[in-house]
Formats: C-alpha cells, structure tokens, sequence
C-alpha cells in the first residue's frame, strides 16, 4: 500500500494534493465558522471539531469507494440535450442550499432578526443540529475534493494521507479563523458573500458551465487583501 514511499514524485504528489486539499477546505472552514457562531461558547468548539472530522471521514469513505463516485460523472438522464449525472445534481443542490442558507443570514444581518423568530431559532438550535446542517454540505465539499484528488494521484494512500495533512492545518487553524470572523461585523459579511459565491460556482458547475477555481480563489484573497487593509486602517483612526 505504500510502496510509493521511496518514489520522489509520490512525495511531490503528496504535498501537492495536500495544499490543495487545505485551499479545497478553506470555503469549508467559513461555512462551519458561520454555522457554529450561532452555538453557545461550550458548543462552538465541538461543532469545528465534529465538522472538520465529518468532512474527513465523508473524503475517505468516498476515496474508498472511488469506483462509485466517478460512476457519479456518467450520464443519468437527458435534460434539453444536456446529459445530468449524480455529480450535477449533488452540486446543483448544494450550490442552492449554500446559496439559501448564506442570503438568509446576510438578510438577518442587514434587517435584523425578528424577536420572537430569533428566541423560537434559539431555542430549538442544538450542536448535533448545527452538525447535521455541516455533514450537508461537506458532503458537496467532499465530493469535488475527491474528484480533484483522484485526477492528482494514483494510490489511494498518497489521498488518504494529503487528507489528514489537509485536516491537522484545518484543525489548528479553524478556531482563529473563526474567533476572527465572529469578531469582525464586515469580515463575517465578506465570508458570507463568499459562501454566496461559492455556491454560484457549484450550481454553475452542476448546470456544466465549468469555472476556474483559481478565478474563484484569487476574487476571495484580494478581497480579504482589500479587507485587511480596512481593518488596519480603522484602528489606526481609532487610536490616533
């Protein structure tokens, strides 16, 4: 199984797909910094935890099951001439559930939550709930995870292990990145138009319109480049 260990380009394979892996999980890591912002101070941390070892576990059991997930790319059925598989469908409705669910927290922000809606809201708002809203859409996660590894390696251990790699830097850095987003009003604002974003690209990429990732990741660095800039500039009013 390991047979690839003295292979140098297995070693670069690795530490490939392992960078990618850890980008691939960045739009992952706002989604759940979103989510588990709404929890009490003693579930957030949990809900990181249970939401990053969810999108592990669904990454290895689908590169365990390699087989049955690029059967996913074949065609299931014939819409206007355009042939649909169980990939672009899983896309298509992960996309408008991640696009629902970030507009209606943008919209709450903006025009405020009802009372009696927000105390109903959190009341019935509980930690396995918020990680069964998270297992949704790591599932999508997961999934063009998966098909990006399978087209960077060969051995399913080199995927395996980019992906523990990918876990361990997500792990270590989630909590910063989400105390950070809670405590930035206009940087939570930024990761929730990201999520909207995120979301167009995965109902695009469902309908077959491919979009560069790379166009996706540049857009969200130099807007949070942009925001940084912001941040600093306000302290520095602040204390002058």
């Amino acid at each position: 199984m390991f047979d690839w260990i003295n292979d140098p380009q297995a070693w670069i394979s690795l530490l490939t797909l392992s960078v990618l892996e850890v980008v691939l999980g960045i739009d992952n890591i706002i989604f759940i910094s979103i989510l588990s912002g709404k929890l009490n101070d003693a579930d957030k941390a949990k809900a990181r935890t249970f939401g990053l070892a969810g999108a592990f576990i669904s990454r290895v059991l689908l590169l365990l099951s390699i087989t049955w997930v690029m059967q996913l790319t074949r065609p299931l059925f014939t819409v206007l001439t355009r042939d649909v598989s169980g990939r672009d469908l899983i896309l298509l409705i992960g996309g408008l559930f991640l696009i629902a669910k970030a507009t209606m927290e943008i919209h709450s922000k903006l025009e405020g939550p009802d009372e009696e809606v927000e105390q109903q809201a959190r009341a019935g708002r509980s930690l396995w709930g918020t990680v069964a809203q998270i297992a949704v859409l790591d599932l999508v996660f997961s999934l063009d995870s998966v098909i990006t590894a399978v087209g960077m390696a060969d051995d399913v251990s080199i995927m395996i292990l980019a992906n523990v790699v990918a876990l361990c830097v997500m792990l270590f850095a989630a909590r910063s990145i989400g105390d950070f987003v809670e405590d930035h009003p206009t940087v939570k604002m930024l990761a929730l138009a990201f999520l909207v974003l995120i979301g167009t690209n995965l109902v695009g990429e469902g309908m077959g319109q491919h979009i560069p990732k790379g166009y996706t990741y540049a857009a969200m660095a130099f807007s949070v480049a942009v925001e940084m800039l912001n941040i600093r500039v306000r302290k520095k009013s602040k204390t002058a």
